[in-house]
């Protein structure tokens, strides 16, 4: 099955002729990005967002969107936010962006899809624009973990009982990982010296300051949970990478779900954090005569299902389909934005797909930075331009697995080059 499944994958990957050249041509309805940024990364609970809810950390993104592209508001048809876990999303988003500063005749919404929602509401706002329902719109990723979801509870009978993959739905990420690490042979020592290399290479990145373009500096309110004495501070580093992690310190971490396996634990698995990320999408021709920068083009997204109990490996799905439909190759690929969910799962995707470790994950990735669970696919684009433009590079693809089964990818041309 392993193979037959690898097979399928490679048989994918092979491009036809002409697919870049059109992937990076500039025509006027081309769905481009003008601003693309994100708060701080916070530990949830105890960082610089544990006092924040989620509307207040909506409303000061937008604030700080409307200001830094100098945009007119009135311009602005729709915002989107991606958002897992507060069933309250859809009024936030709306009543944020009244407070922000944007018109009553900007429409807002909320959408799910577990790990992709940042992901699935660019391609939301960006498929609008396609379609020529609006010209202009804002796409967010935000999750406050901080803040407790709702549990989940079994399914109906009718479901449970029914003799399919339903059930599976049910697993805990933890269980899906160990599962991947099973089935795979991803071994303890090969996700510890992965998430190792994902530490030292976001602590690189901080140091030299490669973060900082992407990162909107954020005044916040924090209460000291000792005294009860509030505060005002300005956050602006990611608070979730451990200088000096190593492979022998993050090998002596005990497996976080010893009910399962023995190779996941909090050292080799995405950190629980805080944060937004927000991307302003337009026609090309827009932007162009609004005077905006163009600092890409959205080419695309799509999304790919397989087994729940594996969920980890979507992007080893997802990825090839995505550059199938294009018709590009992942060798013209130049950076890779890989959600570290699990290293079991990045490692295997990693692994699979032959992805060249130079290229994914350049500043590290959820292990070391964090995973805000709606706000991941969003965060990962506006990391991976960032990422283009330091390096002079033109295309980067993003992908991340999603709990159920599924994984979901994106293809962006860099303009800033």
């Amino acid at each position: 099955m392993a193979a037959e499944r690898l097979s399928s994958i490679l048989s994918h990957i092979t491009p036809t002729k002409g697919g870049l050249s059109q992937i990076t041509s500039q025509n006027p309805d081309d769905v481009v990005i003008t601003l693309a940024l994100r708060t701080p990364l916070t530990k949830a609970g105890k960082g610089g967002f544990k006092d924040t809810n989620l509307d207040g950390m909506l409303y000061k993104l937008l604030v700080q969107a409307k200001n830094k592209s100098n945009i007119d508001p009135q311009m602005v048809e729709d915002i989107c936010v991606g958002n897992v876990g507060d069933s309250k999303a859809a009024y936030y988003v709306r009543a944020a962006s009244l407070a922000a500063g944007f018109p009553n005749t900007t429409g807002a919404s909320s959408v799910n899809r577990f790990c992709s929602s940042g992901l699935k509401a660019v391609q939301d706002i960006a498929n609008q624009i396609h379609m020529g329902s609006i010209e202009c719109g804002i796409a967010l990723g935000a999750e406050s973990m901080s803040t407790p979801g709702e549990g989940m509870q079994a399914f109906s009978p009718e479901v449970m009982n029914s003799e399919s993959e339903a059930k599976d739905c049910l697993q805990p990420m933890g269980q899906t990982s160990e599962n991947v690490g099973k089935d795979f042979n991803i071994t303890r020592e090969l996700q510890d010296r992965y998430a190792a290399e994902s530490y030292a290479r976001a602590e690189r990145a901080q140091k030299a300051g490669w973060f900082d373009d992407e990162i909107a500096p954020v005044k916040v309110t924090i209460e000291d949970p000792k005294t009860g004495e509030e505060k005002q501070i300005v956050i602006s580093k990611d608070e979730g990478i451990r200088y000096g992690t190593t492979y022998e310190s993050l090998s002596q971490i005990r497996p976080a779900f010893k009910m399962f396996g023995d190779k996941s634990t909090g050292g080799n698995s995405s950190q629980v954090t805080d944060g937004a990320a927000a991307v302003l999408l337009m026609k090309r021709s827009k932007a162009v005569e609004m005077k905006q920068p163009i600092m890409g083009k959205f080419v695309g997204a799509t999304v790919a299902g397989l087994a729940p109990r594996i969920m980890g490996i979507g992007p080893s799905i997802a990825i090839p389909k995505l550059l199938g439909k294009l018709n590009i190759s992942l060798d013209q690929v130049d950076v890779v934005e890989l959600n570290e969910a699990f290293a079991s799962m990045a490692v295997y995707c990693k692994d699979t797909l032959k992805i060249p470790y130079e290229k994914m994950n350049p500043r590290g990735g959820a292990i070391a930075l964090g995973h805000p669970l709606g706000c991941t696919g969003a965060r990962q684009i506006v990391t991976g331009l960032s990422e283009c433009r330091r390096q002079k590079k033109k295309i980067l693809l993003t992908s991340m697995c999603i709990g159920t089964g599924q994984g979901m990818a994106a293809l962006i041309v860099n303009e800033q080059v």
